[in-house]
Parts: structure tokens; C-alpha cells; sequence
């Protein structure tokens, strides 16, 4: 089993840049998939990006192409979300999550994919 913390998050202006850091334990990370998902009050939590157990393979939520970059240093047993350009809309509680499944059931997107879950950092973007 993993535990996973998540880091980096606050308070910043529209246009500015931000990294978020999810620090594994208990498990090397390598042996899974890693994502990001966010939330906002009242909604579902939605997908942000993935990466694939090497690093080799990225996804992007269409909301974030462009804008975002999810990476991973395995030896550190870290995954990264650099997220540049940030909005209002990005306003929302990130979550670090992990999938342990050789390949992704569900195209990787889907909440029920990840069993290993961080508790969240909050990011706020003013406008």
C-alpha cells in the first residue's frame, strides 16, 4: 500500500505559475500509474492529467493542455504537477492519486481507477 501527500499548493494571481508535489511512501511509486484530479465545492472531482509508470506516456485533461505538465522522479518517489498560465477556473482542491493496474481500465481518466488517494492541497487563483 502507498500513501501519498500532496504539497505546493496556495494563493496566487491569474497568469502566474505554480508546482505541486505528491511524495509517495510505504511503496516505491514506479509500480504504478500516477494522476492529478481536482475538485471544487458542490462538483465531481474531475481529472487534471497522467503519467505512465516510466514517464513515458502523458495525458492531459483538455481544460489543461498546453498549460500543465505532470512528471515524475522516481528515485524521489515523487509525481509533479507544473501548472503555468493558471486561471480562476483553476481554483479547486488537487488530488494526488495512483492506479496499480498494468494498463489503464477506463482510458486513465476515471476516479474509480485509482485505489491510493493523497488528502489534498488547495490552490486559489484571483483574478
Amino acid at each position: 500500500q502507498v500513501q501519498l501527500v500532496e504539497s505546493g499548493g496556495g494563493l496566487v494571481q491569474a497568469g502566474d505559475s505554480l508546482r505541486l508535489s505528491c511524495a509517495a511512501s510505504g511503496r516505491t511509486i514506479s509500480s504504478y500509474a500516477m494522476a492529478w484530479f481536482r475538485q471544487t465545492p458542490g462538483k465531481e472531482r474531475e481529472f487534471v492529467a497522467r503519467i505512465s509508470r516510466s514517464g513515458g506516456s502523458t495525458y492531459y485533461a483538455d481544460s489543461v493542455k498546453g498549460r500543465f505538465t505532470i512528471s515524475r522522479d522516481n528515485a524521489k518517489n515523487t509525481v509533479y504537477l507544473q501548472m503555468n498560465s493558471l486561471k480562476s477556473a483553476d481554483t479547486a482542491v488537487y488530488y494526488c492519486a495512483a492506479d496499480p493496474n498494468l494498463y489503464a481500465r477506463y482510458g486513465g481518466t476515471q476516479r474509480a481507477e485509482y485505489d491510493y488517494w493523497g488528502q489534498g492541497t488547495q490552490v486559489t487563483v484571483s483574478s
